[in-house]
């Protein structure tokens, strides 16, 4: 394993080391004794990758992030590489995840909105296809060409229909959910248009096996993938977990492990990790949690059957982690068995803040499918049969103590749990700005290829920059710290440059008008600098209009007040919300 120890600084030549032959990165072999005896195949020097990605984790859902859920296996391998406190990803799934696989921004990618909520004069535009569309090349694809067996099991999300699926964007194996979400004991999906989800293994539509929980079957699929590698290559492996994605559920053996814990109520439990994130040096001692936007009952405001509710929700929610972290334990006990865990690098991460709506408040007709198919009484929260989410007051606890959610640009909806570890990471814990289009191109060197817009070909070229200098502390960052960072989804905008961010967020989430931040200061988005700081509101609005004509965005104010989703609330039936604008 020494050569992998070396391979993360070597890389660090840049690109006139990825242009060497691959047999100038090998010592050349001994000859054989003997004739009859061969020696062995030099296994490839280039690290294996293993990519997790967890559905709807909140920011401080980790124990390595302040949680009072105990996450071990995850700590340990965060512990052992550099844990990343500034990671920033989309307000939601399916554009995290086509600017993970792409390295461009989501609008170029082809999901400038998701197909199940697309404002109707974002349809048919160019970049709001809502699949991962085929002007991008997508990093799979070419970690593939430069010898890697490419493996993928869990939610896609990129497209349902044929030559959409992960088998025709660059993976060998896969096992993928096409849906953005499922039942996690059944095949049975999470909206009343599509009550079974469809699933593909290869490229071809499957049924699931009768004995099946998403987050272990997953595992189980990943490691006879990995297992099944019989020559001295390098495999890319992407689990993408739909735990802790609603409905929430879990196995029987987990559910009780956290039984009374969340009794105490939500601001209990969210200072309780603010405190912890504060001894752990995660953020300063002034910081203090974001407020609530002050559209859902407090804890005291609730009844004892509400309070015995929302206790349940977040004890299947928690146990969802914990039955997560233990798969994870697995997977690297088994890389361990193998002898393969020392020359692969790991990369955590959720694909959006953690999840406030409910099922239910996508639209009416999918609240009554809920309602009238499943068992959500109190005895059966988790279990079989049950169909739940957690809340806005919950995910508010797991975005902690950033300011609101996911469907939201402000930082509880955009700054997730992230870490990388492996062979020649450092030992750190960073809040240096990285995103999730860094990714690409840190793979791509890492596989020693480059991507095709850098040799003279007509795609997109990448958007992020390679992490590799950051990663074996040759950088303390990833970025210039002037570098400009922008993002919309749902309307809701955000703009990053230096220590400034700029959103536009509709009332009561935001102003309904364009905010200003000093985000290292402020970076619970309290104080709005906009009225005080005129100067650097223009040169951030100039920098958002920059960023429209760049990524092709189409982009009005009003869209942020259309969607049910992200703007009604049911989850307390007494107290429902809808600030969605009419229309």
């Amino acid at each position: 394993m020494k050569i992998a120890k070396r391979l993360l600084p070597a890389l660090l030549g840049g690109v006139s080391m990825l242009c060497f032959a691959p047999a100038a990165l090998h010592a050349e072999p001994a000859a054989p004794a003997l004739a009859a005896t061969p020696a062995p195949p030099e296994r490839d020097a280039r690290p294996n990758i293993v990519l997790i990605v967890v559905d709807d984790m909140g920011y401080s859902d980790l124990s390595a992030f302040g949680s009072e859920i105990r996450t071990p296996h995850l700590d340990a391998l965060a512990a052992s590489g550099v844990q990343l406190t500034n990671f920033h990803a989309s307000p939601a799934c399916t554009p995290t995840r086509a600017m993970l696989l792409s390295g461009v921004d989501n609008h170029i990618a082809g999901v400038g909105a998701m197909v199940e909520v697309i404002a109707p004069e974002q349809v048919g535009v160019p970049g709001y296809e809502g699949v991962l569309n085929d002007r991008v090349v997508p990093f799979p694809a070419l970690l593939q060409k430069a010898g890697y067996h490419t493996f993928m099991v869990g939610k896609w999300h990129l497209g349902m229909n044929d030559g959409q699926g992960p088998k025709d964007r660059g993976f060998d194996h896969s096992f993928a959910l096409l849906n953005g979400g499922a039942d996690h004991f059944t095949q049975g999906g999470t909206i009343f248009a599509a009550p079974k989800a469809s699933y593909r293994e290869d490229g071809a539509l499957v049924d699931l096996p009768e004995s099946f929980y998403s987050t272990d079957f997953y595992t189980d699929r990943i490691l006879q993938n990995i297992q099944g590698v019989d020559d001295q290559k390098p495999f890319f492996a992407y689990i993408a977990y739909t735990a802790p994605h609603w409905p929430l559920q879990a196995p029987d053996q987990y559910l009780d492990l956290y039984r009374g814990v969340y009794n105490v109520g939500y601001e209990a439990i969210l200072n309780g990790r603010i405190e912890r994130m504060k001894a752990m040096g995660l953020i300063a001692e002034d910081v203090q949690a974001a407020s609530s936007p002050g559209v859902w009952p407090e804890w005291d405001e609730l009844s004892a059957e509400e309070k015995a509710k929302e206790a349940r929700r977040m004890e299947v929610y928690a146990a969802m982690i914990a039955n997560l972290d233990d798969n994870v334990g697995r997977l690297v006990s088994e890389l361990k068995e193998m002898g393969q865990y020392d020359n692969t690098v790991f990369v955590f991460l959720s694909d959006n803040g953690a999840e406030g709506s409910d099922a239910e408040d996508i639209s009416e007709k999918n609240r009554e499918w809920i309602q009238s198919t499943f068992d959500n009484s109190l005895a059966n929260m988790g279990r079989p049969g049950s169909f739940i989410g957690y809340g806005p007051n919950w995910a508010r606890v797991s975005s902690a103590p950033f300011r609101l959610f996911k469907a939201f640009t402000y930082e509880g909806g955009v700054r997730t749990p992230a870490f990388i570890a492996g062979p020649g990471v450092r030992q750190s814990v960073s809040d240096a700005y990285f995103n999730v289009k860094d990714l690409a191109p840190t793979f791509l060197q890492l596989a020693q290829t480059v991507h095709p817009a850098q040799e003279g070909a007509d795609v997109p070229p990448l958007q992020g920059l390679s992490a590799i200098p950051f990663l074996t502390g040759q950088s303390e960052q990833v970025h210039p710290a002037d570098a400009t960072h922008c993002l919309e989804m749902f309307g809701r905008v955000a703009v990053r440059q230096g220590d400034y961010k700029l959103t536009y967020s509709n009332s009561p989430w935001g102003s309904g008008d364009w905010e200003l931040y000093n985000i290292s200061q402020d970076p619970i988005e309290a104080r709005d600098l906009s009225q005080t700081e005129p100067e650097q509101l223009a040169l951030m609005k100039a920098a958002w209009k920059t960023c429209e004509t760049d990524n092709n965005i189409l982009w009005t104010p009003a869209i942020a007040g259309k969607n049910a989703y992200g703007n009604t609330s049911v989850h307390f039936p007494e107290r429902q919300t809808d600030f969605r604008t009419p229309q």
